[in-house]
């Protein structure tokens, strides 16, 4: 059972009694940081809905890259798990804690019904829906139109805002992966970066100083 406090906290557009039967019937998962939580083929019996932590949303093809979708904060919902579940599909994105993160699984076939009988999570769902895409628009945007060291400031800001600090634990293979380059020119550009002022480097670390242009 969800503690209400939380619920209340983060779902304060819920009815009375919506927050009571979610907080009632919701799963309460914990995940380690670099746990995943929906992988690939994965069957999806449940809706998610976070609590705490930070969860990034990606594709990755045969060959292990990855294509980065969106991140996931505290009071949002994954909009494919809610589509996957729904239609009892398998699976087509990656999930994983980006930090140490709690979610709150809901049980697919009570996503119908909820959305008949209560206008707030029938809302809730279409704003869920519309949030991911605009995200998705932005992610295609700066991988399509962008060149790499723009895409890579993103990159960055992104991760910052998310994880509300200037300390990133990465590396540049990581980094060359999400963003479909090689290690040896995110290396050279996130040097470059370092030489500017804009960010210093550690092991396995970024620390971001000043990524204002």
């Amino acid at each position: 059972m969800a503690t209400a406090s939380t619920t209340q906290r983060l779902f304060q557009q819920f009815e009375p009694e919506l927050l009571k039967k979610v907080q009632q019937v919701g799963l309460v998962r914990k995940f380690k940081a670099e746990e995943y939580l929906m992988q690939t083929g994965q069957q999806i019996r449940s809706a998610v809905l976070v609590l705490d932590g930070v969860i990034k949303v990606f594709r990755e093809d045969d060959e292990g890259n990855e294509v980065f979708m969106y991140n996931l904060h505290p009071g949002e919902a994954c909009a494919i798990s809610m589509t996957c579940a729904a239609r009892q599909l398998s699976s087509q994105i990656m999930a994983k804690a980006l930090v140490d993160t709690e979610v709150l699984a809901i049980p697919v076939e009570l996503m119908d019904e909820w959305a008949l009988k209560y206008r707030s999570w029938y809302q809730f769902v279409l704003e869920t829906y519309r949030s991911r895409f605009e995200e998705l628009l932005d992610t295609l945007d700066h991988i399509a139109f962008r060149n790499l060291d723009e895409r890579l400031l993103w990159y960055l800001k992104q991760h910052q805002k998310s994880l509300k600090s200037n300390f990133i634990k990465t590396s540049f293979t990581d980094i060359a992966l999400e963003l479909n380059s090689s290690r040896e020119v995110i290396s050279r550009l996130m040097k470059k970066l370092a030489e500017k002022g804009h960010v210093k480097l550690h092991k396995n670390e970024v620390e971001i100083l000043n990524l204002k242009m």
